[in-house]
């Protein structure tokens, strides 16, 4: 146990460079490696796929991914490479000599990892072609794909339990972002899991902040909010393609650097915008839900819904596209009636079984729910998906800027009673109308001007009638019929409002940005970060260009921040730095010294950094000069420059410590450490010592013993 535990261990660092892992991820990795079936729910971002990735390094034989998203596989294929894993993809985009070069590979035993659209994997005899090999593990992810109750139904996954009903031996693991307790079982039932355990991550994503508003003016909004997040990269979701090609082109005239996605492209098209995406070309896309299934970009720092998704699982599958690398994010969602009722409206049309229908109305109002609240966002999140809570989230714009409520019963009332002298026969746009005292034509042909509550509320917005009426409509004083136009109704609560002196509460939503807290680095400090930043990036950028593969494949923004942070100068400090596994250290670990090196070089107002004192020595010594030369350029000491040296070889810099310390004296040193039971202070090493050295001879002696045993 305590070998496995070692090897989980040095193969995260090794290969992904971590130290530890995410929350719920070791529990999972320990019921696969006991070969047991395993269901798990993890947010977005939340490292599901190290669940099964790990595993499969440790286990014999090959691990099966199944997945729908082409363009995932991709990048996670590409991102195990660049780490030094045996993997490959097998699905309908690959040439055939590609299929051909996977099945050579496959004969040799040289992958550890195959990635495999429903497609091919339910293709006829595929099972049994598979069969040929040593399968340790079966992985199926975005595995709510398989049952009518989640949020994206696929027929090519119910077929699946076939694969499970072939390998029956093999251990399954079948993994989702989003699932209410309903989708959970189906999907048990659906792929015949066998005594499944069900892994259940908490679905708060702490790093991202939450905030919802009224679709009023939503296009200024945009504007405002993009213009504030300056270069960072997000998503922009519309509800149609339409809306996606006429939005981008907007934001383009007013000199946005962004583009839009949809299905409606050709695939050549799509491919195009998704790589000028991932390699940061494009600051932002314009897109619908096509788009974002298959983007593993790590250093997405926002997204915006356009209009209101139709449930919470897109929802929050979707804003977990933002923030994946644990740093700060920001979803924004626009709201409107107009929205619940297209998306009503979709539902109706369709051509699903009247249950699924009820299923999604119901999953519909929760997400008006979610827009419209006035009390904690993340909190309805978490209960609908059976995580209870109740205390404040502290990152959804409710929490941050609790919203505060009024007395509102003579607004409420002006409301209302325009509504009964309208004959209800008004839609939410024309009440307001008439309240504000509108004088346009459909208004005065109707004879709405004459009424006794027209222009009774001229002082009160039109955004802010819009929210009061919303709210109102929420609180059960007024209905929509959606079989009359969509026009407003009174309930049996309107009368107590009006006649029976019944108050209402009402909250004020201010329209201003939200503004979250953070502290301001001293500026100094922050341009040294952000010149530093940069430089990686430029870097990053160069070498995907070079590599064609996405930036974050080379290293995430996050593994940035990390190096940013601690500015590492030392090859052992970069190897410590999480993220930075063995094979990128020896791929890119000098290229990335060299940069923060050189960069920091630079700062002549930058002091005490770690481990600068031993670089500047370390760059004369590569000049040429010797310790005594060094000692009086830099005014130190001559042992001083020793004890550098000692120190840049015991953490793999490339000094010639043999220059100044022999064979001979290395033995001598060598003995006398030994009798001494190993002590690593020089006092004690000198006592037993047959013939007097000098103390740098003796460190630099020490650091050499000490690192051919570590070898």
């Amino acid at each position: 146990m305590d070998q496995l535990l070692a090897d989980k261990y040095k193969l995260l660092k090794e290969v992904w460079g971590y130290t530890t892992f995410r929350e719920g991820q070791e529990n999972v990795i320990d019921r696969v490696l006991a070969t047991k079936d395993s269901l798990v729910i993890m947010p977005t971002g939340g490292g599901k796929s190290l669940c099964y990735q790990l595993p499969a390094l440790m286990m014999d034989g090959m691990t099966i991914v199944i997945s729908p998203l082409i363009a995932l596989m991709n990048d996670q294929v590409a991102a195990l490479k660049s780490a030094g894993v045996q993997v490959a993809a097998l699905h309908s985009n690959m040439t055939k000599s590609e299929q051909i070069d996977v099945d050579t590979q496959l004969q040799k035993s040289q992958i550890k990892l195959l990635y495999i659209s429903p497609e091919r994997i339910n293709s006829t005899g595929f099972t049994d072609y598979l069969a040929k090999f040593q399968i340790s593990l079966i992985a199926i992810d975005e595995a709510h794909c398989v049952s009518v109750w989640g949020n994206d139904f696929r027929p090519d996954y119910v077929m699946l339990h076939k694969v499970r009903d072939r390998f029956t031996s093999v251990p399954f693991i079948a993994l989702t972002a989003t699932a209410d307790a309903a989708t959970q079982l189906d999907i048990t039932k659906q792929l015949h899991l066998q005594e499944p355990e069900i892994f259940i991550s908490s679905f708060e994503r702490k790093n991202i902040t939450t905030e919802s508003r009224p679709a009023e003016q939503k296009y200024r909004q945009t504007v405002e909010f993009l213009q504030k997040t300056e270069n960072q990269s997000g998503i922009i979701y519309c509800l149609s393609r339409n809306e996606t090609e006429k939005l981008s082109a907007k934001l383009v005239s007013a000199g946005f650097n962004c583009a839009y996605y949809h299905a409606g492209m050709s695939p050549v098209e799509r491919s195009k915008v998704q790589k000028e995406f991932q390699e940061d070309k494009v600051r932002f896309i314009c897109a619908t839900i096509a788009f974002g299934m298959g983007i593993d970009k790590s250093n997405i720092r926002w997204v915006i819904h356009y209009a209101m998704p139709k449930n919470l699982e897109g929802y929050y599958q979707e804003i977990g596209r933002s923030g994946r690398d644990g740093s700060p994010a920001r979803a924004l969602l626009f709201y409107s009636w107009g929205d619940y009722i297209m998306l009503k409206r979709f539902i109706d049309d369709s051509q699903a079984t009247e249950e699924y229908k009820t299923v999604q109305y119901a999953k519909l109002d929760r997400m008006w729910e979610y827009a419209s609240a006035n009390e904690c966002r993340t909190n309805l999140v978490l209960n609908y998906f059976g995580e209870y809570r109740t205390k404040p989230c502290r990152h959804c714009d409710n929490c941050i800027h609790p919203p505060k409520s009024k007395d509102a019963t003579v607004i409420a009332q002006k409301a209302l009673s325009a509504i009964i002298r309208c004959n209800e026969n008004v839609t939410i746009n024309t009440l307001i109308d008439v309240l504000r005292g509108s004088y346009r034509a459909e208004i005065r042909e109707a004879g709405l001007d004459k009424i006794k509550t027209f222009g009774a509320g001229k002082d009160i917005s039109y955004i802010n009638w819009k929210i009061y009426i919303t709210q109102l409509i929420n609180q059960g004083y007024i209905r929509i019929d959606y079989t009359d136009g969509f026009k407003l109704k009174a309930t049996p609560l309107t009368k107590l409002v009006l006649f029976e002196g019944v108050s209402v509460q009402l909250v004020d939503i201010s329209m201003t940005d939200l503004e979250i807290e953070k502290t301001t680095p001293h500026r100094k400090k922050q341009k040294l970060h952000e010149g530093l930043m940069l430089k990686l990036r430029e870097w990053r950028s160069e070498m995907a260009t070079k590599q064609q593969v996405p930036a974050y494949v080379i290293f995430s923004d996050q593994v940035f921040e990390n190096i940013v942070a601690k500015k590492p100068l030392i090859k052992t400090d970069l190897l410590n730095i999480e993220g930075i596994g063995k094979v990128k250290y020896e791929k890119y670990g000098d290229t990335l010294l060299a940069i923060i090196r050189g960069y920091m070089s630079e700062q002549v107002e930058v002091k005490n950094v770690k481990g600068q004192t031993y670089i500047e020595t370390f760059n004369l010594l590569q000049k040429g000069l010797n310790p005594k030369q060094i000692a009086k350029q830099r005014e130190i000491t001559e042992a001083t420059v020793y004890g550098h040296i000692a120190y840049l070889y015991s953490n793999d810099e490339y000094v010639d410590i043999l220059a100044y310390v022999t064979h001979e004296e290395i033995t001598a040193v060598n003995n006398a450490w030994l009798k001494c039971s190993k002590q690593m202070a020089l006092a004690p090493i000198a006592e037993y010592m047959e013939a007097p050295l000098e103390f740098h001879k003796m460190r630099l002696a020490l650091a050499y013993i000490v690192k051919e045993l570590n070898k």
